[in-house]
């Protein structure tokens, strides 16, 4: 599902024209963008939980040479289904 196929849904489902439509999903995904960038953790009842983690920098190794690199620290986002979802997928 793309955005586009979104925003036909809302458009479909509560009736908005699509210019409204696409602005409610651009407000959405904004809203869930700051946010994260924020570092706030995220719920949605039902769905589920993003969190944004900080990882520390640490050394890796690169498979082709073997050669010793650093990762550098970077925050990552996780996502964790809520036992809803959970069921809805396997039930």
């Amino acid at each position: 599902m793309t955005k586009a196929d979104l925003i036909e849904e809302v458009y479909e489902t509560v009736g908005f024209s699509k210019k409204d439509s696409a602005e409610l999903v651009d407000l959405v995904f904004n809203t869930v963008k700051e946010t994260l960038e924020h570092g706030d953790k995220l719920k949605v009842s039902g769905f589920g939980n993003f969190i944004v983690r900080e990882k520390k920098s640490r050394i890796g190794r690169n498979p082709q040479t073997g050669q010793e690199i650093e990762i550098s620290a970077r925050r990552v986002l996780t996502f964790k289904p809520s036992q809803v979802l959970k069921n809805s997928l396997n039930g």
